[in-house]
C-alpha cells in the first residue's frame, strides 16, 4: 500500500493538486497510508474519519434521508461523504 500511497502523491504533486480523504468502514486507514509517504504533508489535505452516522451528518453533511433510505455503507452516502469532504477542504 504504501507503494501505491506514494505513486498517488508523485501523480498529485506533478498535477499540484491535493488529497483530502473521507472515511468510515476503513476507520483512517487509507489516511494512515497517505500519511506513511515521506513528504505527503505537499498533497494530502486533510481526512475525515466519520465512523458514525451523527459524525457523518455533522461534519460532513450526509443528508439523514440518505442515511435511513440507503444506509451507512452505500453508493449514495460515499457520495455524499466525498462532496462534503471536498466542500469542507
Amino acid at each position: 500500500m504504501n507503494e501505491l500511497a506514494r505513486k498517488v502523491g508523485q501523480r498529485l504533486k506533478t498535477a499540484a493538486q491535493s488529497l483530502v480523504t473521507a472515511e468510515s468502514c476503513t476507520g483512517g486507514w487509507v489516511a494512515q497510508a497517505v500519511t506513511s509517504v515521506a513528504g505527503s504533508s505537499d498533497w494530502f489535505e486533510r481526512g475525515f474519519v466519520t465512523y458514525s452516522n451523527a459524525a457523518k451528518q455533522e461534519l460532513l453533511r450526509v443528508k439523514k434521508k440518505t442515511l435511513d433510505k440507503h444506509g451507512a455503507v452505500s453508493e449514495e452516502t460515499a457520495r455524499e461523504m466525498a462532496q462534503g469532504a471536498l466542500a469542507h477542504s
